[in-house]
């Protein structure tokens, strides 16, 4: 019988429910099924350092704990939000002290790896290195870029998963079978919780206890979507705004524009938007784009991509995402073209490598008697007085550059004139040197 005067804290759902064992694990099939990797690394009966590296919610710390108790192992958890040299410092005293008292290993886990500095991770080079405890490492964001090379080298990387709308059902189960929720949910209301946890199992535990909550104040039984929409607090899909997740997906929206695909390109605009990119940095990636993918080829993308920033800029959100989204589509509809952009790199590099020329004294300005007297500008031919206003032969190059041809125009949308203007130029140049 529950006693009502205990002050004993109740745990968070999300606590309740953390598996004491590898089999209760829901998710990461692909670490933890038979004759996977870290199924095999248990199985093996030795730890090793690692890092698992992967969104919230996932059970990093999960495989930490369930790593110590599989070993039988001292479990030392510090956090890189909250922790410093002087806290690492300590947890290995107290590793030794274990291991010389009891004969036991020590496991550290180190939450949030990628917030601690050069120096604090530098700091746990020594005692990893010496065996003294078994590193484990939790990161949200690529260790590739903010764990060092010395230790990542020294642990090896597992990368976790977000779970799959089946498995966050298979946990939903777990949870009214274990914890007892006492309560009924319709399909619609299942499936608006599991969408709003996006792949976090923590999170839709913590949406389960709200449930849960507000339905024994409401004195219902049965949840249904209106009830979720209505006594929840339901909070934007998580997104993360600086990691990887937030370049992969604008990666996705630039790949489709240039895929010609405005559907998908509209799918990952409206999954950022949604997530809580912010619509000024998005709009400047699509005036990116356009300059990118689709250069002269239909210089009214430029355009449309300006003045749907311009558009943001005066209405804010929600109204000025619709600019946003039609940009999207016209510029995924129109024709393509990176010549202008390959050009202009080759350009810079060229420029980069190059050694400072002169200005051939023919392209000089003479705005003076004595740079008149000095031969600048002299010969030169002012391509208006010209047949079709082109000085056929003429060079406008530094001395000692051959015709580098950087810009070769593609045969669509409007490059595909300007490709035949070009050709046309040249065949000029060929006859005047006859």
């Amino acid at each position: 019988m529950t006693d009502l005067f205990s002050t004993a804290p109740t745990p968070p759902l999300a606590e309740a429910l953390r598996p004491k064992s590898l089999d209760e694990v829901v998710g990461q099939r692909h670490l933890l099924g038979p004759g996977k990797p870290l199924r095999l690394a248990f199985e093996a009966g030795r730890a090793h350092s690692m890092i698992l590296w992967g969104p919230p919610g996932v059970g990093k710390t999960t495989l930490a704990r369930l790593t110590a108790t599989a070993f039988g192992c001292e479990f030392i958890a510090l956090s890189a939000v909250l922790s410093g040299v002087k806290d690492i410092r300590e947890a290995m005293e107290t590793a030794q002290n274990t291991l010389d008292q009891t004969g036991r290993h020590t496991i550290l886990f180190v939450d949030e790896i990628h917030r601690f500095n050069k120096s604090q991770q530098d700091a746990l080079l020594p005692f990893v290195e010496s065996g003294l405890v078994t590193f484990i490492g939790a990161t949200t964001e690529n260790p590739s870029f903010e764990v060092n090379s010395a230790l990542l080298s020294r642990a090896q990387v597992y990368v976790l998963k977000s779970l799959s709308e089946e498995e966050m059902r298979e946990l939903m189960v777990r949870a009214q079978s274990v914890a007892q929720l006492g309560l009924d949910f319709d399909a619609r209301a299942v499936d608006t919780l599991v969408g709003y946890a996006d792949g976090d199992a923590r999170r839709f535990l913590n949406l389960l206890e709200q449930a849960q909550t507000a339905a024994r104040s409401a004195g219902v039984s049965t949840v249904d979507v209106d009830f979720v929409n209505n006594a929840m607090t339901l909070n934007a899909r998580r997104f993360d705004k600086g990691g990887d997740n937030f370049y992969d997906q604008i990666s996705a929206l630039h790949k489709s524009v240039r895929g010609s695909h405005p559907d998908a390109a509209l799918y990952w605009l409206c999954r950022m938007l949604d997530g809580g990119a912010d619509p000024k940095y998005l709009s400047r990636r699509i005036v990116r784009m356009a300059w990118e993918d689709i250069g002269l080829a239909d210089p009214r993308a430029m355009q449309i991509a300006n003045d749907a920033a311009a558009t943001y800029e005066r209405l804010g959100s929600p109204e000025g995402e619709l600019a946003l989204g039609q940009a999207v589509i016209y510029l995924a509809c129109a024709a393509k073209s990176n010549a202008g952009y390959k050009a202009f790199n080759a350009a810079m590099a060229f420029v980069g490598n190059d050694k400072s020329r002169e200005v051939p004294v023919h392209l000089r300005n003479a705005p003076t008697k004595l740079m008149k007297e000095l031969g600048y500008g002299h010969a030169y031919r002012y391509a208006h007085d010209e047949p079709h206003a082109y000085a056929a032969g003429e060079t406008y190059l530094p001395d000692g550059i051959a015709e580098p041809g950087w810009y070769e125009p593609v045969p669509r949308g409007l490059e595909g004139k300007i490709a035949e203007k070009l050709a046309f130029l040249r065949k000029l140049d060929d006859d005047a040197a006859q």
